[in-house]
């Protein structure tokens, strides 16, 4: 079962980022980054060509509650989205989802171009994840990147996914279809690595007491 995501109530904070749900007062910045050629189109989009545009997406992210507005501390602007979305089976070669009496969840995001290659976004996916293994009990968490993308595939090995498959996807906006790879991560693997993590940093913390 994909889990019912409500995040008008919610905020989540990283050391850089706030994760929150969109207002009216984000166009501008949400038009900024969306209208950038480059940014969308790694995400199956293109790029937004009106403020009318971004206006009508920007209505939808507001009303159905599914997508996080990424804003940048520092910067006090809106720099991206991190969204959940049901996840998806069809790709399996059983053609049956095996996952039907799981917790589960699709997650996507996108980041302003400006923003690339400071590690924001593995900074955003991972309080996610802690978001939804720890208090909203996901049984499984899926992400999916076209193959030409190798930021998002950069950040979902950073964020320690687990290869699942091979599949062709098509971007209906772009009108084409692409070779995209899905991946998932299990909450198994997500507690048991926090828990060598805490184990790591303990360790560290008792030799560090005996210098």
């Amino acid at each position: 079962m994909n889990i019912p995501i409500n995040l008008k109530n919610t905020i989540l904070t990283t050391d850089r980022l706030i994760l929150r749900p969109w207002t009216w007062d984000d166009l501008d910045d949400f038009h900024a980054y969306a209208s950038v050629d480059g940014v969308g189109q790694m995400a199956g989009w293109n790029p937004h060509r009106s403020r009318d545009e971004s206006r009508t997406i920007l209505t939808k992210f507001i009303e159905h509650g599914n997508v996080f507005a990424i804003e940048h501390r520092e910067d006090r602007r809106v720099i991206g989205s991190l969204g959940f979305h049901t996840a998806r089976w069809e790709h399996l070669p059983s053609g049956e989802n095996p996952y039907a009496d799981l917790r589960t969840v699709e997650i996507g995001y996108v980041l302003s171009k400006s923003y690339w290659g400071q590690g924001l976004m593995p900074e955003a996916v991972r309080r996610v994840q802690a978001y939804l293994f720890e208090e909203l009990s996901a049984d499984m968490v899926f992400v999916c990147h076209y193959n030409f993308n190798r930021q998002s595939r950069r950040v979902i090995e950073k964020c320690g996914f687990e290869f699942l498959c091979e599949e062709e996807h098509t971007a209906k906006q772009l009108g084409k279809t692409f070779p995209a790879t899905q991946y998932c991560m299990r909450s198994e693997k997500y507690f048991g690595q926090n828990r060598e993590k805490g184990a790591a940093r303990s360790a560290v913390q008792h030799q560090s007491s005996k210098i």
